[in-house]
């Protein structure tokens, strides 16, 4: 039996913030909006619903191109952990949900270690989502550097 685990994007950023500050910027729509999609893609809209079951989506004009990515929260660890399902508007419809889990340890008392471990993706996307949340961890980064 092979217990290889598939293969995901990855990325890990030290983030200056505390685990506290980091885990809700992904739990407020407003919040969100400002560093998620990697720019020049920009979120329109992003309906939030964070408790365990509840919804996610987000509407993105990457420029011109509109597409949305819907999912559902399946875990919630104030302020260690989070996990959500996705899929995007623009893969097969026989695609699987991925899920992305995003964990968060404390490096001192201002900066946090963030995991974003995104898998069940499409093969052939996993290169794109690698980049793609290597560069909204820099945004998130970046806005959190302009908040301090």
């Amino acid at each position: 039996m092979n217990n290889v685990e598939p293969a995901a994007a990855v990325i890990r950023r030290v983030l200056p913030a505390s685990p506290d500050v980091v885990y809700d910027e992904w739990l407020d729509a407003d919040a969100f909006a400002e560093w998620m999609c990697p720019r020049p893609a920009r979120a329109t809209k992003i309906e939030l619903d964070p408790r365990v079951g509840g919804r996610l989506r987000i509407d993105i004009d990457d420029c011109g191109f509109m597409l949305y990515v819907t999912g559902r929260y399946i875990d919630l660890d104030r302020p260690h952990r989070l996990a959500f399902t996705w899929k995007c508007s623009t893969w097969a419809p026989s695609d699987q949900d991925s899920v992305v889990t995003v964990t968060l340890e404390p490096q001192d008392d201002r900066h946090t270690l963030m995991t974003i471990h995104h898998a069940l993706l499409p093969p052939e996307l996993i290169g794109g989502h690698q980049q793609g949340w290597t560069r909204i961890a820099e945004q998130l980064d970046d806005i959190l550097r302009a908040r301090s």
